[in-house]
């Protein structure tokens, strides 16, 4: 059976789990940093252990940045992280679709 209509997606899953534009656009942020943290983590074959003590926080904190607990983690945290593990964030701003 075809669909009469297709939902159109955008490009911001959080828009489309509905979550308000900018805060769909702070997770979405958020989401592409933390997924470069884990594969920091995951590059250097770091333990949750080895990856606190290479962050200086948590074995807990680690464990939460690796499960994606999002809403435990700011953008100014994240930003530290990454800085941390010699990752450089770079902020292109442009007008919204």
């Amino acid at each position: 059976m075809e669909r009469a209509t297709k939902a159109k997606q955008s490009t911001n899953v959080f828009s489309d789990l509905g979550f308000n534009a900018t805060e769909a656009e702070n997770l979405r942020i958020r989401s592409a940093m933390m997924r470069a943290l884990v594969a920091f983590i995951r590059k250097n074959e770091l333990t949750q252990a080895g990856a606190a003590k290479v962050f200086g926080i948590s074995q807990p904190r680690i464990s939460n940045l690796m499960r994606g607990k999002i809403h435990l983690f700011s953008i100014d945290n994240l930003v530290v992280l990454l800085a941390t593990a010699g990752l450089r964030v770079d902020l292109k701003i442009k007008k919204a679709a």
